[in-house]
């Protein structure tokens, strides 16, 4: 519907649909080190920030 209001049809509408990751929605990211952010450490282990390339989501991981 958002995309009627934004004057989006035909294919630019289909285009947008798909540009949306049904991976991400099903628990499937793509990680990648975020490399813009510090490494903290935290009880003697090195926290490593980790971003979805696709829907931007960002989770920590010790390494």
């Amino acid at each position: 519907m958002g995309e009627l209001l934004n004057g989006k049809f035909g294919s630019q509408a289909r285009r947008a649909k798909n540009a949306r990751s049904s991976l991400c929605a099903n628990g499937h990211h793509r990680w990648e080190v975020d490399k813009a952010s510090r490494f903290d450490v935290k009880a003697g282990k090195l926290v490593t920030i980790e971003r979805c390339q696709r829907c931007g989501t960002t989770r920590k991981s010790l390494r």
